[in-house]
């Protein structure tokens, strides 16, 4: 029986130019629009209960919307974008208004 060479050692597998570069997730844009039934206190709420925004962020927003018809509200991977849309379409219909946001690639 002969000895052993020595202990085993493996050779680092070498990186293709796909693993250098991280693939990130394309990110959506998430809108708020305008409309003449949901109420503004509502609108601020919701952006701020649903997307994390601070008061004078979520009333910024509300009322850019209000004067231009649209306003961005925030980027997200599309999974995030739609859950938190989802989230505050639930929250505005339980309330029974029509509250609108879409989504859209960035």
């Amino acid at each position: 029986m002969g000895s052993p060479a020595g202990p085993a050692v493996l050779e680092p597998q070498k990186a293709t130019a796909t693993d250098e570069t991280p693939r990130l997730a394309p990110l959506y844009r998430v809108l708020i629009h305008n409309d003449d039934v949901t109420p503004m206190g509502l609108v601020v709420h919701v952006l701020m209960s649903v997307f994390k925004k601070n008061s004078a962020e979520a009333t910024d927003i509300m009322l850019e919307a209000h004067h231009t018809g649209v306003a961005l509200v925030v980027v997200l991977p599309l999974e995030e974008a739609e859950l938190r849309v989802d989230q505050a379409h639930a929250l505005a219909r339980t309330e029974k208004f029509p509250l609108t946001l879409t989504i859209e690639p960035e």
